[in-house]
């Protein structure tokens, strides 16, 4: 019988905000008024004080490129386990969009905690984009 391998952060996977930074997204010649880069340092600080509750990364272009800056809100494991599934969210390229977003990281994200009432106005389907 061959041994199981448990890989240590994957059994206990948070929720990860996936961040835009690719072609449109992040991009000051697109978006001119929105500090991208000081957004993107929020977050990421966010989740350094969340002791583990959530994690950040960025991606190079997720679509939905009308809709920039995307960011998706994955599911934690407990969060799939209940039933989460990946958000998109729309149009974060403001101070308030980000602390909604932060917030519902921290309460857990998908499958855990529902995100905020304005927030849900930013849901995006990639799939009609």
């Amino acid at each position: 019988m061959s041994p199981v391998i448990s890989i240590g952060s994957a059994a206990a996977r948070p929720c990860t905000l996936v961040v835009c930074r690719g072609c449109c997204c992040g991009d000051a010649r697109k978006h001119p008024g929105t500090d991208h880069d000081w957004h993107l340092a929020r977050m990421r600080a966010a989740a350094a004080e969340s002791a583990g509750r959530f994690a950040v990364r960025t991606s190079e272009c997720l679509g939905p490129c009308g809709q920039a800056n995307i960011i998706v809100v994955q599911p934690s494991r407990e969060g799939r386990r209940r039933g989460g599934r990946a958000v998109w969210v729309g149009f974060a390229m403001d101070d308030e969009s980000i602390d909604e977003i932060i917030a519902w990281a921290e309460a857990g994200g998908p499958g855990i905690a529902a995100p905020s009432a304005a927030l849900t106005l930013q849901v995006v389907d990639p799939r009609k984009a």
